[in-house]
């Protein structure tokens, strides 16, 4: 099945979610107008159904192949890599002082949408180039800027995240690995990586990696670790590629999901030679790998919508050309095509309203990051506060419509020919990578709530009840979710954590049903397409109808006590 990007929706989205007519304003993006938004729009989505999309299956089925001299991917992925490139679609965002140009985040945002939503696995290798270059831009030298920025911000050379190791995985102050400092300023880094996204391919003519390591003597734990580039290549004095580093990928992951996209194990100075660049200070790589990992976290949260949309894309097809059994409640004992069954139907809509909230919650947030850029007051600590959300709630949405749309498929959707399955296999992924839900739950309640004394989540929960009237529902679970809010800051920390997670859906539901409301009022005098708007109101309503009231009922789950879970022994899970 072919892709068709949404660019009905994406525009509706931008313009009464996003506000991108008042971003356009701002002299920082005094390029920015509707007609340039829309020609993005167009041309992305060209791409990704023309380029991208076309290799999704043989990415699934032949995926990344390793052997002792690097990793390869399928034929055509080096082409449409290079059609990405060459169409200046990494640049976007890019500092305009290093070749970017200057637009803001959230058309970056869009690019990244529908890539995944044509080929998740291959459009990683686009998602983690911006945490570079972000890390680079607020903690990276100017010389180290100069040097690296423009090839990364063109996409001709990718970027990596460097983070886990065999013992370190959520744990990042566990790590070992090595750097030490050298006469001319330079560091030798020693020590391997593990599940590392695109660690090694043939698709750019250098891989720049962020590795964390810990210099000599430094600190026990968070507090010891910095932060250094460690190219692939070395560069000649002319800013050319040059010798080749000492590193290598030692293998690739065989994965449930995302084929694709090679996981790597790297290992850094098995010859004790290779070369690394401090980014920052040491012992200050924390706070660079948070830059990264903020940004990486929403555009996970966007791989939800992406394999979303393709979920939903894939089973609308399937369900208006299958055709079994006459409607229980039709005037006619004619077979007729699933769509018309109830429960097929209620899936669907299940399916449109779940994806369309989850992307105006993470376009909105993306939004709020370009404000933050534009020095809005309480940008930042609006992202800051929705960044968990939009990594857990869209990714486990994400999961979600990939699974109804197996189900609705049946038993074909069981059977890897028809691409159901793949959705789902490769959205199982994104609640786990870039910090899993569990811990974006646990960061809610542990930091976020307490932004400004709670006063970010006041503002929040005033901005949903302003525009919540006339919504029940919706209004009962705002009363519902600043109660539990009032009961986590008085709670022992196992119980709120114990109680974090269904907490984070409840506030992630109330805030995605305030962003559906306000395109429901937005309905009545748009000149958007008559089928689209129709579409739109039913997915709007069944959201807040329906969906809402499903997070009334998590509060239960959201006070509950940690001591059923401490009750019994650790081995009585063996019973």
């Amino acid at each position: 099945m072919t892709y068709t990007p949404p660019i009905e929706d994406q525009k509706f989205i931008l313009k009464t979610i996003v506000k991108m007519q008042d971003l356009s304003g701002e002299n920082a993006f005094s390029e920015l107008s509707e007609e340039l938004s829309d020609a993005i729009l167009e041309g992305v989505g060209a791409l990704a159904a023309g380029e991208f999309a076309p290799l999704d299956r043989i990415g699934d089925t032949e995926g990344a192949k390793w052997s002792p001299n690097g990793v390869t991917l399928p034929d055509g992925f080096k082409a449409a890599y290079r059609a990405y490139v060459e169409g200046g679609w990494g640049s976007l965002a890019g500092p305009e002082s290093h070749g970017g140009q200057g637009l803001p985040q959230i058309l970056a945002t869009v690019v990244l949408e529908d890539l995944g939503s044509a080929n998740l696995g291959f459009s990683l290798i686009n998602m983690l180039t911006p945490g570079a270059i972000e890390a680079l831009k607020h903690h990276g030298s100017k010389e180290l800027q100069d040097i690296w920025l423009p090839k990364l911000v063109t996409g001709e050379w990718s970027g990596t995240m460097n983070l886990t190791e065999p013992q370190a995985g959520s744990d990042v102050g566990a790590l070992k690995a090595k750097a030490v400092r050298q006469d001319d300023g330079t560091y030798r880094i020693e020590g391997q990586k593990i599940f590392i996204t695109w660690g090694e391919h043939d698709l750019a003519d250098n891989i720049v990696h962020l590795v964390l390591a810990r210099t000599p003597d430094a600190p026990a734990g968070t507090k010891g670790i910095s932060l250094f580039l460690v190219p692939k290549f070395l560069l000649n004095d002319d800013g050319s590629v040059g010798a080749r580093n000492d590193l290598r990928c030692v293998s690739i992951e065989h994965k449930l999901g995302i084929h694709a996209s090679p996981t790597c194990v790297m290992s850094y100075g098995d010859e004790g030679k290779c070369v690394g660049y401090l980014i920052g200070e040491e012992c200050g790589g924390m706070r660079a790998m948070f830059t990264m990992m903020n940004n990486a976290r929403l555009n996970v949260g966007l791989q939800g919508v992406s394999v979303a949309e393709r979920a939903t894309q894939k089973a609308v097809a399937y369900a208006l050309g299958r055709v079994q059994s006459a409607r229980a409640g039709g005037p006619s004992r004619e077979p007729v095509a699933i769509v018309e069954h109830p429960d097929v139907r209620r899936m669907l809509m299940r399916m449109k309203a779940l994806t369309q909230a989850a992307r105006a919650l993470t376009y909105y947030a993306v939004g709020q990051v370009d404000r933050a850029g534009l020095g809005i007051e309480g940008a930042q600590a609006r992202v800051d506060l929705l960044t968990p959300l939009v990594k857990a709630y869209g990714t486990d949405i994400g999961v979600e419509v990939a699974s109804l749309g197996v189900q609705v498929h049946g038993g074909m959707g069981f059977i890897e020919e028809t691409g159901a399955a793949q959705h789902y296999r490769d959205a199982r992924i994104t609640p786990i990578y870039e910090g899993t839900n569990g811990i974006q739950a646990a960061d809610l309640v542990g930091r976020k709530l307490g932004l400004e004394g709670g006063a970010v989540f006041a503002r929040l929960m005033a901005d949903i009840r302003a525009d919540a009237k006339g919504e029940a529902a919706l209004t009962a679970l705002v009363d519902a979710v600043e109660g539990v809010a009032a009961h986590m800051a008085q709670a022992s920390v196992d119980d709120r954590l114990v109680g974090s997670y269904p907490f984070l859906n409840m506030l992630s539901v109330a805030t995605a049903g305030w962003l559906m409301a306000r395109q429901l009022a937005a309905v009545e005098g748009s000149d958007a397409d008559p089928a689209f708007l129709a579409m739109k109101t039913a997915a709007a309503r069944f959201y807040l109808d329906q969906i809402v009231p499903e997070a009334l009922g998590l509060e239960p789950a959201a006070r509950a006590s940690a001591d059923i879970l401490y009750s019994i022994p650790a081995e009585a899970f063996t019973a």
